[in-house]
């Protein structure tokens, strides 16, 4: 409880706390605590989202700034305003495809200098308690499909995608200032999140809305990769247990141990829409495409008594009911901007998305 009392007295910066989990996050935060203050500093880019946080406006613990975590002086300036005791970081360039198709170098300015950035200002200024750099599973690379194995968070790293390239580069800087000036930093690496809010270049979303339109669901390959699937809450509440409990320079895995092939989900998603089979379409696979992504989770559950909360089917079926619910806020992306346009044609056209 000690934890608790600190942290509802305290100052809590979140980078990229308006795109699909930190703005889970956020809301996570101000329904369950009480902080002095929260700041969210995000660049608003294509799935940054206002509207995504528009019912904790009001909150008077709650404040916004848009501005970019690869721009230093930005960082370090808000770090001095502010004096966080908590600092948390969502903010990525996280779709795969976009790092191969569109190009890497966002990747690298937002997963990598960010990182840099903020772990360079937290250097220079001090006062900050600790610092939890938001990764992915994917930094490890693939498993075979049949493998029993697991990730464990001291294996080596072998990105294979560019996007997974730009954040184990982060987690090294990471590991770096820990290593070299005790920097507070933890890092996290999560699997596959599904829920509300989620940009809908991502699977869930993305045939949610193929369904909702009448157009097929589009699969790389023959479908059988392998992807670990967690409810974006359970992630959060794991989260909030790394910022307040986590050792500064640990790694901490976040999965459910819900394995599904992509295969699997198109079906559970056409059967929740009462389609059959026939409206799967195989595309030609994509370069590098990882096989399976398992996480072994011993250690936070062990260390921080962390459990997955939600049962995955449950989940999954309030999750396609929110996108149907809300399609006006699917609507309003979709509505942005020329840019958003013109990514949705892409997305399109590109086929399947994860």
């Amino acid at each position: 409880m000690k934890f608790m009392k600190d942290f509802e007295s305290s100052k809590i910066l979140v980078f990229g706390g308006a795109g699909f989990i930190g703005s889970n996050f956020i809301r996570h935060i101000l329904s369950e605590e009480h902080p002095e203050k929260l700041v969210n500093f995000d660049k608003l880019t294509y799935s940054g989202n206002p509207d995504n946080l528009r019912e904790i406006t009001s909150d008077p613990a709650y404040e916004f700034m848009r501005d970019d975590i690869a721009d230093y002086r930005a960082v370090e300036a808000t770090i001095k305003k502010y004096k966080p005791q908590y600092i948390i970081n969502f903010a990525a360039e996280t779709h795969v495809d976009r790092s191969i198709h569109v190009g890497a170098r966002d990747f690298i300015r937002t997963n990598t200098e960010g990182v840099f950035n903020v772990l360079e200002a937290i250097k220079n200024i001090g006062g900050v308690k600790k610092f939890v750099q938001v990764s992915t599973d994917e930094v490890y690379g693939s498993l075979d499909l049949n493998s029993k194995r697991k990730f464990k968070e001291g294996d080596e790293l072998k990105p294979n995608s560019p996007y997974a390239a730009s954040k184990a580069s982060g987690d090294l800087w990471c590991r770096a200032y820990y290593s070299t000036w005790n920097t507070p930093v933890v890092v996290t690496r999560c699997a596959n999140n599904f829920g509300a809010y989620q940009y809908p270049e991502k699977l869930i979303p993305f045939f949610i809305l193929r369904m909702l339109t009448g157009q097929k669901l589009p699969l790389y390959g023959t479908g059988e990769n392998i992807r670990d699937w967690i409810h974006v809450l359970d992630h959060c509440q794991a989260l909030k247990l790394c910022l307040l409990s986590g050792r500064p320079g640990d790694i901490y895995n976040i999965g459910a141990g819900n394995e599904k092939t992509n295969i699997e989900m198109a079906k559970m998603i056409l059967a929740h829409f009462n389609k059959d089979e026939s409206h799967i379409e195989f595309v030609t696979d994509r370069p590098g495409h990882d096989l399976r992504y398992g996480i072994n989770t011993d250690k936070i559950r062990t260390e921080l008594g962390w459990e997955p909360g939600y049962n995955f089917n449950i989940g999954f079926s309030q999750t396609i009911r929110w996108y149907i619910d809300n399609r006006s806020w699917v609507e309003k992306i979709y509505n942005k901007t020329d840019d958003i346009n013109a990514h949705i044609k892409n997305l399109n056209k590109d086929k399947y998305k994860n």
